[in-house]
């Protein structure tokens, strides 16, 4: 029987038409008659255990991949497979470039109609059955594979995957060591699939105790460590309605202790707020980026540079590239993620000094122990120095960037980040353009395709193509348009 949430979700929406169509032209994997996938390549695993939900294992390795190297578990959307999230997602790109294993489990029409994974059920997203059973199993078949480092499983996933990711971190917190729910629900919102369209569509109205207590109900006993959990969520979702990310951030602060209140906020590319909650100990533990103009969908950002990745398509949608910043935020680059591995403590008195048509000058209070600071912008690593000084240069005039700094000991383990600063540099200031979506797309900067209106450059959705619909566009770089509806 059609999973009825999902049912009225595909009534709803103008992409109902055309998933028919993408579901038949998803790359197809052939299955090999092995236990084990090649390196370098994705293949199908056919025998890593008893396999109670009735899942399928795919998964992919660098060709060098070492010895004690990360694992990441990433968990596809309804209506689309391993090799599909493979295809899209980003992951490949920095597996290959950082050294890890992908392991992307794969459910069908036979477990449900829209091959969705069963985040709702109880008899399949808890401890030890159904569908978290198999994942686990795909997880120790590939541990064993790979002499991947058990301390470092991590698990993500999009949509329904990103429900059952909630469910396994809350499942299995002595497993991975952190994970990311994009576009997702927050751990046992839903026991039963009469409640599931409660979950997305509504707000719960628990408070982050109740939340956090079904997170602990999941693995009674337990007392942690608990995992860093990454939540993604677009403003303008309406399959899974953008409180989610609000309860999924009350849900693993309260786990973690630590309350609501951000210890650190900054602006990323693609419309992104990047609001980051510390541990007792001044380290991330969770992140919530919430994405300006998104629908439904995996955040991601073609192109070559290093925080780009992905390709797009149904529900693949060209923001920002959110595997990047999960990885990050987990510490899969090496730099042990934006908290640090080390513990020295986050720099104060980081200040804005100068700032000129192409650049930002930074200055900040020493940290004792400290034998060198890395600088970043956007939480990328732009620089380091060995003073408590930094000149950030090549930027684009008129513009606003956000940076941080981190104090690295003599063995080189990164502390913890600064709060943020904004440097705005000189110059000319982005352009705005407030009309309507008809008149947006006849000027130039925006484009119409099924009926709606998408920014130019920024592809953020501006709604239906007509005369009644109006928005602010900010040109922040030539023939580069986003919403700015808020303000110029």
């Amino acid at each position: 029987m059609l999973h009825s949430t999902w049912r009225r979700f595909l009534r709803r929406t103008a992409l109902a038409a055309t998933l028919g169509a993408f579901a038949a032209g998803l790359t197809a994997v052939t299955p090999l008659a092995t236990s084990a996938a090649a390196a370098g390549t994705l293949q199908q695993v056919t025998s890593f255990g008893s396999n109670p939900g009735n899942l399928a294992m795919y998964e992919y390795a660098p060709s060098d991949l070492p010895a004690d190297a990360p694992l990441v578990v990433a968990l596809h959307g309804c209506t689309q497979s391993a090799s599909d999230y493979h295809a899209h997602s980003g992951w490949q790109k920095f597996a290959d470039q950082w050294g890890f294993a992908v392991v992307y489990p794969q459910t069908s029409s036979a477990n449900n109609s829209l091959s969705c994974f069963s985040w709702f059920d109880s008899t399949k997203d808890t401890r030890g059955k159904g569908e978290a059973a198999s994942i686990m199993q795909m997880v120790d078949h590939a541990v064993a594979q790979y002499g991947s480092d058990r301390s470092r499983i991590y698990v993500t996933g999009l949509s329904a995957g990103g429900g059952m990711t909630a469910d396994l971190l809350a499942d299995y917190p002595d497993v991975f060591a952190g994970g990311a729910v994009d576009s997702g629900l927050p751990a046992q919102c839903a026991t039963t699939q009469t409640a599931a369209s409660g979950c997305q569509y509504s707000n719960q109205n628990l408070t982050p105790k109740q939340w956090g207590d079904k997170v602990r109900n999941s693995y009674p006993g337990y007392s942690g460590p608990w995992p860093r959990v990454a939540i993604w969520q677009g403003s303008s979702d309406t399959t899974v309605a953008p409180v989610n990310g609000t309860e999924l951030r009350d849900q693993w602060t309260d786990v973690w202790g630590i309350g609501q209140t951000a210890s650190s906020t900054q602006n990323l590319t693609g419309g992104t707020t990047e609001s980051i909650y510390n541990d007792s100990t001044g380290k991330p533990a969770v992140a919530l980026f919430s994405v300006s103009g998104m629908a439904h969908g995996l955040a991601v950002n073609p192109g070559s540079g290093a925080d780009q990745c992905g390709t797009t398509g149904t529900y693949y949608l060209n923001y920002i590239c959110s595997s990047y910043h999960t990885a990050k935020f987990w510490g899969l680059d090496g730099s042990g993620g934006q908290g640090g591995t080390g513990s020295l403590p986050a720099p104060t008195g980081l200040t804005v000094t100068g700032t000129t048509d192409t650049g930002a000058s930074l200055s900040w209070n020493s940290v004792s122990g400290a034998a060198s600071y890395n600088v970043y912008r956007g939480g990328t690593k732009v620089g380091s120095a060995t003073g408590t000084s930094y000149t950030d240069t090549g930027l684009s005039a008129g513009t606003s960037y956000t940076y941080t700094v981190a104090a690295v000991d003599s063995s080189g383990a990164v502390g913890v980040s600064s709060a943020s600063v904004t440097a705005t540099t000189t110059g000319a200031t982005p352009k705005c353009y407030t009309d309507n979506n008809y008149n947006q797309v006849k000027a130039g900067r925006a484009h119409q395709s099924g009926g709606y209106t998408y920014a130019d450059g920024s592809n953020q959705n501006m709604g239906l193509y007509n005369l009644a619909v109006v928005h602010t566009l900010k040109e922040t770089s030539p023939g580069y348009f986003v919403i700015a509806d808020s303000g110029c």
